[in-house]
Order: structure tokens, then C-alpha cells, then sequence
């Protein structure tokens, strides 16, 4: 199973982008997804995590400017990210807990990271 994210760039304060995330490879179903992000200097943390019946939960730093998404047909998860600020610069992580078609394991999977970059 391998994640492939995209949609990470340089964008001024107040900018949007659009993070896609997609999973590709032996998959039954996929459980939870969500983002996370790794800022210079600091932990990784949550920023919005997603259930396959569409559940969302946010980081309070994000709330009301980020918004989750998914299309399970697709495997795909998306983070619409608004009103970007300076502070949200990092690197961001998709994730999945992914149930193999071929071993029935449920297992983590992580993206190999998009950078995203805030201007002030």
C-alpha cells in the first residue's frame, strides 16, 4: 500500500490550497485518514482526522479555516486549507489505516509528506 499526497506550495497569509491524498495497492478498506503536519522545530501534531462513515474532529488551530474530506471510492483524502497563516508553514502528512485485501491486517500507512509554505 503506498499514499501519494500533492497539492503543497508557497502561498502569501490569507491564501488557500487544496491537499489530495490518495492510496493505492492491496486495499479491502481503508478505516480512519487524516492530516498531520511537522513544523521546523516542533512535534508532529494532528490536524484533522476523518472516519470512513465521515466523522471529522480538528486541531483547534485549524478550526473553521481547514476542512476534511474523502471520496472512499477514490480512496482519496482531501484538506482544504483557507486563510493560511504564517504559523501553518510544515510539512504536511496524510494517513491511513488500511485493512489488506490480501491478509486482512489493519495496519498504518503514511504519505511521504507536502510541503506548504506561508508568506507574510
Amino acid at each position: 500500500v503506498q499514499l501519494q499526497a500533492s497539492g503543497g506550495g508557497l502561498v502569501q497569509a490569507g491564501g488557500s490550497l487544496r491537499l489530495s491524498c490518495t492510496a493505492s495497492g492491496s486495499i479491502l478498506s481503508i478505516d480512519d485518514m487524516g492530516w498531520y503536519r511537522r513544523a521546523p522545530g516542533k512535534e508532529r501534531e494532528l490536524v484533522a482526522r476523518i472516519t470512513r462513515g465521515e466523522s471529522t474532529n480538528y486541531a483547534d488551530s485549524v478550526k473553521g479555516r481547514f476542512t476534511i474530506s474523502r471520496d472512499n471510492a477514490k480512496n482519496t483524502v482531501y484538506l482544504h486549507v483557507n486563510s493560511l497563516k504564517p504559523e501553518d508553514t510544515a510539512v504536511y502528512y496524510c494517513h491511513a489505516l488500511v485493512i489488506s485485501r490480501t491478509t486482512m491486517d489493519v495496519r498504518d500507512y503514511w504519505g511521504q509528506g507536502t510541503q506548504v509554505t506561508v508568506s507574510s
